[in-house]
Formats: C-alpha cells, structure tokens, sequence
C-alpha cells in the first residue's frame, strides 16, 4: 500500500468508528484470530506499535487464509477510532471493507 494522506488516513480511521457502531467489527486478539480462520474476516488492522510476536501470529494467519492486513496505524488511532483500547481490529462486513481499502489506494 502506498503512504496515506493524512485526510485519507482519517477517513480510514472514521470509517473504523462507523463500523464499530454497526457491529461489523471484532476486536481483540483471540476473537480476531478466531475471525480470521472462519473466514468472516474481511481486513484486519494490526497496530504499528503490536508485539513482534502479535505481528508476527496475525502474519501468518492472514497470509494463509488470504486476507489483507494493514499495520499503518499506532495503538492510540486505533484505539481512539473505536472507542477502546485495542491493538488488532477485523472488520467483518464487506462493504467497510471495501471502501476502507479503496481510501487507501
């Protein structure tokens, strides 16, 4: 991906509030895991700031099961988008999905 304009960035990140609101999200790192291997995970968020060993566990299952992660974001924007602290997001819902990663392009 290429690097994100700051006005961009916020519209990811607002992005990621409205999908917390509608339910489309999962969070944490065993629910987003579990996400992943059923195959409703659309895009995952990592934080930028995770544990390499976090990283490293979220790699390896989205590389797998193909599914796009993204680590441009530090745990606070994460944290703050959705209103709670967290370093791994899934977004579940594939219209989010799809106009998060078209911001992002």
């Amino acid at each position: 991906m290429t690097q994100l304009t700051d006005f961009n960035k916020t519209k990811v990140l607002n992005a990621l509030g409205m999908a917390k609101k509608a339910g489309k999200l999962v969070t944490g790192e065993a629910l987003v895991i579990k996400s992943i291997q059923a195959e409703r995970a659309r895009l995952v968020f990592v934080a930028k700031d995770a544990a390499p060993n976090l990283l490293k566990r979220l790699t390896d299952k989205t590389t797998y099961y193909e599914i796009p992660m993204l680590d441009i974001f530090s745990t606070a924007e994460l944290s703050h988008a959705i209103g709670s602290e967290r370093k791994v997001i899934a977004v579940q819902d594939k219209g989010f999905a799809k106009k998060m990663e078209s911001l992002m392009k």
